[in-house]
């Protein structure tokens, strides 16, 4: 089975039969993670995609969507939830509809993230790790987004912001209403 991306983008916006962070996988999500499980060597190998796939699909990666992939996949929940766990942008708790991702690398340090920070936790009324009351946004550290040269940086879904002042965030987050 052959499917270009903009094809497995849309696949995950359908309704499915699985409920998001149900015990099984949809229809969808199979065919996404068999597309996967055709790329790699052995099927085991396809884990991280089939994480991110049920990710996409259901905004994190609850213990029963774990246990799905596991058995999908013919590997123990603990084998799943080692590499689930290992990576920072696998959720495995909800979060809001926008994640965003305050880049706290040395360069963004110098050129002022804890002030960006600052000014996000005034606005948003939280703290690294936590949701807005209205779960529109998650807030987490992250420690490179790769624009050391544009510091510091801020990431919204994929969306990254360059160069970021205080003084922009009210533009910026007027984007994800």
């Amino acid at each position: 089975m052959s499917q270009n991306k903009a094809d497995t983008n849309a696949s995950i916006q359908q309704p499915s039969s699985a409920k998001p962070g149900g015990t099984e996988l949809s229809v969808a999500e199979r065919a996404l993670i068999d597309h996967e499980i055709s790329l790699v060597p052995y099927r085991k190998a396809a884990v991280i995609e089939a994480l991110k796939i049920v990710q996409q699909n259901r905004r994190w990666v609850s213990d029963e969507s774990l246990d799905a992939i596991a058995r999908y996949l013919d590997m123990n929940a603990a084998e799943v939830d080692s590499v689930a766990t290992f990576y920072n942008l696998i959720f495995r708790r909800p979060v809001g509809r926008h994640v965003m991702l305050l880049c706290d690398s040395v360069s963004c340090y110098i050129m002022g993230c804890t002030e960006l920070y600052r000014s996000l936790q005034q606005r948003l009324g939280i703290e690294f790790g936590h949701t807005t009351s209205d779960n529109r946004f998650t807030l987490l550290p992250n420690c490179c987004l790769g624009c050391c040269d544009h510091a510091p940086a801020l990431m919204i879904d994929d969306d990254l912001y360059r160069d970021v002042k205080p003084m922009e965030l009210e533009g910026i987050l007027k984007h994800y209403e």
